[in-house]
């Protein structure tokens, strides 16, 4: 039975997408070689935050089903490769992911198919390292099969953007690839965005992060000098934002987490390297200002402590919010982990609170407090981490003893922000 698209890979970026094209109608049919993800999912269980177990079971009654068998890609007219590319020790992207799911299409190519990735990458990838991949076996990309670059941009937990209202940006390897491509994501979403050729579309992509990535590092370096200035950066960032025209505001923050700010801008200044020889010095630089963030936090918290006639070494210090976004479950390079490890290096008995984290495990000896107003009232220092919905920061920062809000939320003098 012919399906209108396999999306291959269904963590937070391919499942949300699978769900937009089953509810505009397409017939769609996800491929993971995780069993485990595969069998729950066509159980009915979510395991991403932006989809419910309900959303499942919508999909699934639409017809939507997953599985592990590869040979699916060959009764598909579209396949998606949404698989992650985590960062390698030398800085670039790791592509092992990417080369598998590649491989797994070209095993299964037939003529007119439409090969689409999604993964984040280095500009270059979809023409030098998938496109021969698929070409192995005689069918030539723009000729014979179509080839596509559209980059994923999934924001988790965010209820106003989702994969059908965010514009999608589309560069082919040819302007009818583009063409073909751009028609089946028209099927669910509502604008596309043509690009010149597939690096355009990759490059669009980290320019997106690295904007993002160089502006937060700039308002943590201002964050350090307003500190001993004793200047309110948040004072000064709202006053700023009265411009109507100009500015665009960023906020610090305790460092910068999740798979997209941490790590996209590197697989730029990496290619930049490896191709041109010399640094991208602005991102290597707001890579070092954001990554210096979390001990920044943790000698604060020990000045704090110190102003209070408390040494650091034994005190009490409780996290709130250990994820690297709000209102989310997702853990990924969350800044939380470091700056625990730097208190407990310090000689802090770390202790920590999320109401989306059941057992955290940051490599040294944590425990979850489970009585949150308990807690706050015990701890010797309180540092806001992550301002979920669940948190009244000003309530508990007038409950603490001390309380650090690295989030710039309370509007009390019972806290000191960041």
């Amino acid at each position: 039975m012919a399906v209108d698209i396999v999306i291959i890979g269904l963590g937070y970026v391919g499942l949300p997408l699978a769900r937009e094209a089953t509810l505009a109608g397409m017939s769609v049919v996800g491929f993971d070689v995780n069993k485990a993800m595969v069998e729950s999912l066509n159980a009915g269980r979510s395991h991403v935050d932006d989809l419910s177990d309900d959303d499942i079971a919508d999909m699934t009654r639409r017809g939507f089903t997953a599985t592990t068998d590869a040979s699916v890609i060959a009764t598909a007219d579209a396949a998606v490769i949404c698989v992650p590319t985590p960062l390698l020790k030398e800085g670039g992207p790791d592509l092992g992911a990417v080369q598998s799911a590649t491989e797994a299409v070209a095993r299964h190519l037939h003529p007119g198919m439409l090969v689409v990735l999604e993964s984040t990458t280095y500009p270059g990838t979809t023409d030098e390292l998938v496109r021969p991949i698929l070409e192995t076996g005689g069918l030539l990309a723009g000729k014979d099969f179509h080839l596509a670059f559209s980059p994923e941009r999934i924001d988790p937990g965010n209820k106003d953007f989702g994969p059908g209202n965010t514009p999608k940006v589309v560069g082919g390897h040819t302007p009818a690839c583009t063409e073909v491509a751009a028609a089946m994501y028209g099927r669910f979403v509502d604008t596309v965005v043509r690009t010149k050729g597939t690096r355009e579309a990759e490059t669009a992509k980290l320019l997106e992060n690295t904007y993002r990535h160089v502006n937060i590092a700039l308002v943590n370096e201002m964050a350090k000098f307003c500190h001993r200035l004793d200047i309110d950066l948040w004072d000064v960032i709202r006053a700023a934002s009265s411009k109507p025209f100009g500015f665009q505001a960023f906020y610090p923050g305790p460092g910068v987490g999740g798979h997209c700010i941490p790590i996209d801008p590197n697989y730029l200044s990496h290619n930049v390297r490896q191709r041109l020889g010399y640094p991208f010095r602005f991102v290597e630089l707001a890579e070092e200002i954001n990554a210096t963030m979390p001990a920044y936090v943790a000698r604060r918290a020990q000045n704090i402590l110190n102003d209070a006639g408390l040494a650091t070494s034994g005190a009490n210090v409780l996290l709130l919010g250990v994820t690297y976004k709000a209102n989310i479950a997702d853990e990924r390079e969350s800044p939380a982990v470091p700056l625990a490890r730097d208190l407990n290096g310090l000689g802090a008995k770390v202790s920590y609170h999320d109401p989306y984290v059941e057992e955290w495990h940051p490599d040294i000896d944590v425990v979850r407090a489970d009585d949150l107003e308990g807690a706050v009232a015990s701890a010797d220092l309180v540092i806001l981490v992550q301002n979920h919905r669940d948190y009244d920061a000003d309530r508990l920062a007038a409950t603490a003893k001390r309380f650090f809000d690295t989030r710039g939320v309370t509007r009390s003098d019972d806290a000191q922000r960041l």
